[in-house]
Formats: C-alpha cells, sequence, structure tokens
C-alpha cells in the first residue's frame, strides 16, 4: 500500500473513531493527531470502561463491537467476518495468548504486531491490526476469503507453498470454522 492511502486510512480511522467516541475526541483535542496518541486519550477518557474485559465474562464481544465497526471501516471489510475471526482466533479475549505466541482478540504474532505498527495488548488496536493484515491477505489472494484465511492461520508463504490451503489439519479446521462463525453471523436469526 502507498503513503498516501495509508495515511488516508489512518485519516479515516482518527475521524471515525473521534465521531464514535465524542469525550475522547474532546481529550485529544484534535483528530489530526497521531493514532497511537489519540487511542490513548481515549482510553483515558473512558475510565469506566475496561480496556480489557475479564476473560469468560461473557461481555467481550459486545464491548469490542465498536472496535470491529471501526476497523471494518477503515479496512473495508465486513465486521461480521472481523467478528467471525475474533471467535475463533480468542473467543473475544483479548488477554488471550497462545502457546506459539500469537498475541489478543486477532491472534496477532509480535513481528506481524511490529510490522503493522500496532500494540497487540490494546484490543482496538490488535482487531485493527487484525484487520489490516486480512485486508492485505485478501488482495495478495485476488479475494479469496479461503486463502486469505488460511495464510492468516499458516502463513501467506505456506499457502504459495501448495498453491492453495496448506494440507495441515489445524488450518483446514480453522479455515472452516471461520467460515461457518461468518454464516452464523450473517443469518437472520443469529444469536452468535
Amino acid at each position: 500500500m502507498d503513503y498516501a492511502m495509508e495515511s488516508l486510512l489512518w485519516w479515516t480511522l482518527e475521524w471515525i473513531l473521534a465521531d464514535l467516541t465524542p469525550a475522547a475526541s474532546t481529550a485529544a483535542g484534535s483528530a489530526s493527531m497521531p493514532f497511537a496518541q489519540w487511542l490513548d486519550a481515549a482510553q483515558q477518557a473512558s475510565p469506566s470502561a475496561p480496556a480489557t474485559p475479564a476473560a469468560g465474562s461473557g461481555s467481550e464481544k459486545s464491548t469490542l463491537q465498536p472496535d470491529f465497526a471501526a476497523a471494518a471501516a477503515v479496512t473495508g471489510l465486513s465486521p461480521l467476518l472481523l467478528e467471525a475471526v475474533a471467535k475463533v482466533e480468542s473467543d473475544f479475549n483479548p488477554a488471550a495468548e497462545s502457546a506459539a505466541g500469537a498475541i489478543g482478540v486477532m491472534q496477532l504474532m509480535p513481528a506481524t504486531a511490529a510490522e503493522l505498527g500496532v500494540d497487540p495488548y490494546n484490543p482496538a488496536a490488535n482487531i485493527l491490526g487484525g484487520a489490516r493484515y486480512l485486508a492485505e491477505l485478501l488482495n495478495h489472494f485476488h479475494g479469496n476469503l479461503e486463502l486469505a484465511l488460511a495464510a492468516y492461520n499458516a502463513g501467506p508463504a505456506a499457502v504459495a507453498h501448495y498453491g492453495g490451503i496448506p494440507p495441515y489439519p489445524e488450518t483446514e479446521a480453522y479455515v472452516r470454522r471461520v467460515l461457518d462463525a461468518f454464516r452464523r453471523l450473517q443469518s437472520p436469526s443469529s444469536d452468535a
């Protein structure tokens, strides 16, 4: 992605988030400040909402829905797709850490988070980072959602090496689980 497009996307996110949280916008003073500073100001402006809900509290998904909506608006992805990935990756747990070292709601590897310039321990930044990474993978694999999801799980090199979903049971199951969760979320009678 070129610099101008990335700058436009960050500006759009800042603008959207400022509209979603007026108190944060006032506390931040300006929607033109860098995103990381704005995010810090937003968190300080709403101390009543915990930054990291307790695991298993059942409120993680609803607490994170504004973050899914904001990340979806910036990346052009469906917020329901992002929710489906988060459900499978961490069950919406911002404190989740895998044995492999993946962190947070979207289970970003530290190197991926660093490459994306996001703090993987910050739920909103983690969701935005996961959304940006998934959008990049979708672009790389020409809109093929199954391949993008396989790459999100096993890495783009594995998908390229096998010319499709790698024959790893974990990755094959992962793609099915995310697509199933996405379909359930899209159904009008969804309680997910």
